[in-house]
């Protein structure tokens, strides 16, 4: 009998391995294609049966600046935008999040969902009151605009989560430097905020990457001065352009560079940050 339950386990084991590997082919088969053809290697699909070009090389990394010769200035430009954006919204957020926390109690839990559903709301929701708002303040095309903007769209999620994480934390620390006199800056500098730093960190560096994928936003927001990368990497798809796949390939592996050592450097955070309220300790 336990044999078998041992066999069963096994089998088990197998299956979910099975299904974790097919997934991970799945998600990062795109990506591996993509940084093949920007150094050389592609199909070839002249010859029948089709063959492999394998021809390595780097000069299509050195292409894209020619293609655009703004590239790595509009590289410089997402980065600083949404860094700007996440760090932004992180401690907006934060001092939100905090405060919705500890006045609102076991209500905070019918506050949540309209929290989630503003998160959830399509980027367009967002762009038009957007749009408006910073051509009235003069900031449309603009960084400080664009950042203020993507700051704004993903401030929803990051309330969400701190709020619910915050609600579950407890509170006598807090109390009791109250006792003691502690202001409310104080509070949140030396008590709250060192506690809650693995979450904090954990939600800037998600809200980084949805702004570094945001496409929409700069799209509508900005024109001739300001441009962000993925606006840029939608003209070498344009038929008007007429870019080589292995050229449009390089930048699209440029462009994931500074998410994969991000993600690479901070990836044990990451793993506080949850949805469904407090992040606990890594085992």
């Amino acid at each position: 009998m336990i044999r078998g339950w041992r066999a069963q386990q096994r089998r088990r084991e197998v299956v979910r391995a099975v299904l974790l590997g097919a997934g991970i082919a799945i998600v990062l088969l795109p990506i591996v294609w993509t940084a093949l053809a920007a150094i050389g290697i592609e199909p070839n699909n002249n010859t029948s049966p089709p063959s492999w070009v394998v021809v390595p090389s780097l000069d299509h990394l050195a292409e894209v600046s020619v293609v655009e010769p703004a590239f790595w200035q509009e590289l410089a430009t997402s980065v600083g935008v949404s860094a700007a954006a996440a760090l932004l919204a992180t401690a907006l957020s934060f001092l939100a999040a905090y405060g919705i926390a500890r006045s609102m109690g076991p209500a905070l839990r019918h506050l949540s969902p309209g929290l989630l559903v503003l998160a959830s709301l399509p980027v367009m929701a967002y762009v038009l009151p957007l749009s408006d708002l910073l051509r009235r303040l003069g900031l449309l095309d603009s960084l400080p605009g664009l950042t203020f903007a993507e700051a704004a769209v993903t401030a929803p999620l990051a309330v969400y989560v701190l709020s619910a994480h915050l609600a579950g934390t407890s509170r006598e620390t807090e109390e009791a430097a109250r006792l003691e006199g502690a202001s409310l800056a104080k509070l949140l500098g030396s008590i709250v905020l060192p506690a809650a730093a693995p979450i904090v960190a954990a939600t800037a560096i998600v809200l980084f990457v949805l702004d570094w994928n945001m496409l929409l936003i700069p799209l509508v927001l900005t024109g001739i001065d300001v441009r962000t990368l993925p606006v840029i990497l939608t003209d070498f798809f344009t038929l008007e352009r007429e870019v080589e796949w292995p050229t449009a390939a390089a930048a699209l592996t440029i462009s994931l560079v500074p998410l994969l050592i991000l993600v690479g450097l901070f990836h044990r955070l990451l793993e506080r940050f949850s949805l469904g309220g407090d992040a606990s300790e890594p085992a």
